[in-house]
């Protein structure tokens, strides 16, 4: 039997991806589960897992440094919504990654080319990972980075888009929209699930099922005692305030 080590600090990520691997390969044992990447280690020299889902970035030690201490002992899938110059160096590399948020299918090609794999001896992550390190990825030492990245469909492809672009983001029944200036995106995470990986200085929760980028804000405009809308730049959607969430427009 397969045994592996899961390591991600968020704990609606942790869930999601437990939940997954149990549905694309059921006979996988998940052995020890860390919550960031001191923790991680101590787990990995105690129960040796074939192989390490790593969190890129994690309180401790960053999934990089974890892997660089384990080496070639396991096989490695990094998980990451972050550094888009690791991205572009897994591509080219032997190791495979996950992009935040997981998606199914996504995780089944993984896991697939993860079981050829197990046929042969982990591959030697030395070099790739010195030069990523080197690049700067640090532990994080109070809280996760904030997200830079997100996944999502725009009609029948799945992109990869900056956050800063993105205007607003809205519930809409099981998905969460992602509204830019000429598009929109729907993924197919909650929007709670998205709280805390957004920056909240420049995102504001305005409303239960709306978080808007607070530089896209032209103006709020009270249309009754109890009706606060949000007028965007260049764009012509409104936005509700709940009355919770009043205060973030109220004047000095």
């Amino acid at each position: 039997m397969t045994t592996a080590l899961i390591a991600e600090d968020e704990p609606l990520m942790r869930e999601r991806l437990l939940a997954a691997l149990k549905e694309v390969w059921p006979e996988l044992e998940v052995t020890c589960v860390a919550k960031n990447g001191i923790e991680a280690l101590k787990l990995w020299n105690t129960h040796h897992p074939d192989v390490a889902f790593l969190d890129i970035r994690m309180p401790g030690k960053t999934g990089l440094e974890v892997a660089a201490e384990i080496g070639d002992a396991a096989h490695v899938v990094f998980i990451t919504a972050y550094d888009e110059y690791a991205v572009k160096a897994f591509q080219n590399g032997a190791v495979d990654y996950l992009l935040k948020p997981v998606e199914l299918d996504r995780l089944g090609a993984a896991v697939a080319r993860l079981k050829k794999r197990l046929e042969a001896k982990p591959a030697d992550l030395t070099g790739l990972l010195a030069q990523l390190l080197n690049q700067g990825s640090k532990p994080v030492e109070n809280k996760p980075a904030k997200l830079k990245w997100i996944r999502a469909s725009l009609g029948n492809q799945t992109r990869l888009i900056d956050v800063s672009t993105v205007l607003f983001f809205q519930s809409d029944t099981k998905y969460t929209r992602i509204v830019m200036k000429d598009n929109e995106a729907l993924m197919r995470s909650p929007l709670k699930e998205l709280v805390e990986g957004l920056d909240d200085e420049v995102f504001w929760q305005v409303h239960r099922g709306v978080i808007v980028n607070a530089h896209a804000i032209d103006r709020a405009v009270r249309e009754a005692p109890e009706k606060l809308i949000i007028h965007l730049k260049g764009h012509k959607e409104t936005l509700p305030v709940s009355r919770q969430y009043y205060h973030l427009f109220k004047q000095d």
